[in-house]
């Protein structure tokens, strides 16, 4: 009997926010496997910010995702099938196999994961993509010293959480910038951080001014629009910012950046940066993050929609703040 493998195309590009007729569920019959291949079922899926702007026709750092195919995102699973001779059926892999329960590969892009140690749903998160960009953006471009300030918006999702656990490890100061009351008490009780702003509580400059008395030092941004320029006003002369996500204008125009001029009179580097294009810093980076998971020192949190179906109901929700920590889909 044929098996089926559950699939879901990008149906339509957005005119605006995200809607479910964006997406269309089909099931495909699973193709016998050739030499050299190997199939995965896939155990959970990461949704991320950045599926939104693959999902515009525009100029990106990336190519548009492709309609009718399959939508891109991070998978970890078990091999279930092989004929490839460097993968066993029960190795554990991430990969990159999208929105759909079975992925099939000649094992490029590949990487086997141990879950001795580390959940298997972590190497999604905090020990994969999710916690390189973090690592990278707050080490690379903040490199933050003892005794700094570093704010982080977004500060209880997935890439906000780990860097300012990882700044409190650095010996700096750790401010976070989120939405809700619940958010903010996570943040500082659970996540360790000095700090949180809750940023929807509309009092944003004088609650930042308050939280940062001596302004400023780096910040990771994950959100831009109105965060990013209040944050702009806190920072010191030779603050360090690291542009990591800009989820304010997703789902529509992003907003005019209203101080220009204080990167000039404070003298800021400002780097947007993409992790796939420092490959060189992965292994470093997983290395030093696993260990921390392993060790309970590195705490996260994690969202999980149940099923297939469920992922673009759960997609939309991340898009309007509505996960908590990092947003998987269960497929087993």
């Amino acid at each position: 009997m044929t098996q089926i493998n559950r699939q879901i195309l990008l149906a339509s590009r957005p005119q605006g926010p995200v809607t479910p007729d964006n997406f269309k569920l089909v099931e495909t019959p699973l193709a016998p496997l050739a030499d050299g291949e190997v199939r995965v079922r896939n155990h959970y899926l990461s949704l991320d910010p950045y599926m939104r702007g693959r999902m515009n026709d525009s100029k990106s750092y990336a190519v548009p995702q492709p309609l009718d195919e399959v939508m891109i995102g991070g998978t970890v699973g078990e091999i279930v099938e092989s004929k490839h001779p460097k993968f066993a059926v029960g190795e554990k892999v991430v990969g990159m196999f999208g929105w759909q329960e079975y992925g099939t590969s000649n094992g490029k892009g590949l990487n086997k994961v141990d879950d001795t140690h580390v959940p298997l749903s972590a190497y999604l998160g905090a020990v994969g993509m999710t916690g390189v960009t973090a690592w990278y953006g707050l080490n690379r471009i903040i490199a933050p010293k003892a005794g700094e300030t570093v704010v982080v918006s977004a500060a209880s999702g997935a890439v906000g959480s780990v860097v300012g656990q990882l700044a409190k490890l650095a010996g700096c100061r750790a401010i976070g910038i989120a939405g809700g009351a619940d958010k903010c008490r996570y943040v500082v009780d659970s996540l360790g951080f000095d700090a949180c702003v809750d940023y929807k509580a509309g009092n944003l400059y004088q609650d930042l001014k308050a939280a940062t008395p001596d302004g400023v030092d780096g910040y990771f941004d994950n959100v831009g629009g109105d965060v990013l320029d209040v944050t702009l006003a806190r920072m010191n002369a030779f603050g360090r910012i690291a542009l990591c996500g800009m989820i304010a204008g997703y789902d529509g125009e992003p907003l005019p950046m209203k101080r220009p001029a204080l990167l000039l009179t404070q003298r800021l580097l400002v780097q947007g940066f993409i992790v796939s294009e420092h490959m060189e810093v992965w292994p470093e980076a997983l290395g030093q993050l696993g260990t921390l998971v392993a060790q309970k020192k590195l705490h996260y949190r994690e969202t999980i929609a149940d099923g297939l179906e469920n992922a673009p109901e759960a997609f939309m929700g991340l898009l309007k703040g509505k996960n908590f920590g990092k947003q998987l889909v269960k497929l087993v």
